[in-house]
């Protein structure tokens, strides 16, 4: 008989992949949306008083990050700086919580951050060059 416990370990065993793969979206469109409208990224930046070369290092960061995240590369630190990564942009960018959107957007942050806290702590070890780097070499 299939308990909840056990049904609970079978479909978790094997969520490692698209929880990472859902989660890069998020930062892989967004640093590649910066570089894809560089003028109006900057303007909304430095509307809210973020010098607006500031881009270019953003979207490098999300874009790296994004694809360290989707192949499972330094999971566990790189979930840390992507919770903080979450924390201060939500701090800066989604604070007029008078907007509906941005107060979404903030929560959205907050969601994520706090996601990637609990990656931090277990990391991500099915299908990620974490593993494959974890796992013992055979010697011949």
């Amino acid at each position: 008989m299939l308990t909840v416990t056990k049904w609970v370990d079978v479909i978790t065993n094997r969520v490692d992949v698209p929880a990472r793969v859902l989660m890069s979206l998020l930062f892989l469109a967004s640093g590649v949306g910066k570089i894809s409208a560089v003028a109006a990224t900057q303007a909304y930046m430095q509307a809210i008083g973020v010098p607006g070369v500031l881009l270019w290092p953003a979207a490098a960061w999300e874009i790296i990050a994004g694809i360290f995240l989707l192949i499972g590369l330094g999971i566990r630190p790189l979930a840390l700086l992507l919770a903080g990564w979450c924390l201060l942009t939500a701090a800066i960018f989604h604070v007029a919580w008078a907007d509906q959107i941005q107060l979404m957007m903030f929560l959205k942050n907050m969601t994520m951050a706090g996601g990637f806290l609990m990656l931090a702590k277990t990391g991500s070890w099915g299908m990620s060059v974490d593993a494959m780097l974890a796992s013992p070499r055979q010697t011949s």
